[in-house]
């Protein structure tokens, strides 16, 4: 154990420890991806995804291994039981920091088929890991603002096309989909901006979640909601490798899908996408409800009432827009 060094020293050696994992296996997985670029036939990826899937079960389980090694982070978790490795899972969560990523990567992997997150575009000229990202079939989604949507309202086709193709990708083997569905990080100023109607969320986005859904909808059986609470306050990455997150709480629950949600027309039945975002909704109440009793707050039923009101279906939201894995 390395959590006696100064935390200074601790978080260069946590992330030197980050940056050789990341360089090892990134070098596999570049190197089995030249196949797939060089073949992309659907026998030649039902035969490489697995692999490059595992290579970064790998990077993972050597992410877990550094931060055993240099923090003492408790890890409070329930709900983790009962998932099998060979099945496809829709996965939800709370965003507040980028250490939520390794939060849920720690949690899972092994125990369900890799994490496969919806990411903004311009994250694919992250150096190393935007290459992976693309090597790993991450679905890369342009954001657009509602004003910019309703001049170009063909970018919206453009969206179910992109998250279409992904989703037939993520059908040729087990995949775990991602989906941060506030579409940005949490904070004081956008909740504020927002007036969301949560005390420790922002208003949930339903675009990219309910265009999944449909395109592989047979495949999902419920909803996995993961509620990530920090009760030390939500860390920077810089805090995080220093160790000084003491305590990770940690809720998985099941969430039943309704049947109607995995194959109607989400951007053309105005009264279907009113139904899941008022779905979404109610799963978003709970969460909020759920975070306030392991902080230890009293409720605000007027809140609650008020939530329910201020909970009107927006326009048509692209999946871009809606949803990312940072803000």
């Amino acid at each position: 154990m390395l959590a006696f060094l100064p935390p200074t020293l601790r978080a260069f050696v946590a992330l030197l420890l980050l940056v050789v994992n990341t360089l090892f296996w990134c070098t596999l997985l570049f190197a089995f991806s030249l196949v797939k670029l060089a073949l992309p036939l659907r026998p030649v990826r039902a035969v490489i995804d697995p692999v490059l899937n595992a290579i970064a079960s790998g990077w993972i389980a050597g992410n877990s291994a550094w931060m055993k090694l240099t923090q003492r982070t408790r890890w409070d978790v329930d709900g983790l039981d009962g998932f099998t490795y060979g099945g496809w899972y829709m996965v939800s969560a709370n965003h507040q920091t980028w250490v939520d990523i390794f939060v849920l990567q720690h949690l899972f992997n092994r125990r369900i088929p890799l994490l496969k997150f919806f990411l903004k575009q311009e994250l694919i000229y992250v150096p190393v890991m935007g290459l992976a990202w693309w090597a790993l079939d991450f679905p890369f989604m342009r954001r657009h603002s509602d004003q910019y949507l309703r001049r170009h309202p063909e970018k919206r086709l453009e969206d179910l096309e992109t998250t279409r193709r992904a989703c037939a990708k993520f059908a040729l083997v087990p995949t775990s989909v991602m989906n941060f569905v506030e579409g940005t990080r949490f904070t004081s100023e956008k909740h504020a901006a927002q007036r969301s109607p949560y005390r420790h969320l922002l208003k949930p986005k339903a675009g990219a979640l309910a265009l999944a859904l449909i395109a592989l909808g047979d495949r999902f059986d419920s909803l996995v909601d993961v509620t990530i609470v920090y009760p030390d306050g939500a860390p920077s990455f810089w805090q995080f490798l220093r160790g000084d997150v003491k305590r990770v709480v940690v809720h998985v629950a099941r969430e039943p899908i309704p049947a109607e949600f995995l194959t109607g027309d989400y951007l053309g039945d105005t009264r279907l996408r009113k139904r899941v975002q008022r779905w979404l909704h109610d799963l978003w109440q709970r969460k909020d409800e759920r975070i306030s009793a392991l902080l230890g707050e009293a409720p605000e039923p007027a809140r609650a009432a008020s939530a329910c009101g201020a909970a009107k279906p927006a326009t048509v939201p692209s999946a871009a827009s809606a949803e990312g894995s940072d803000g």
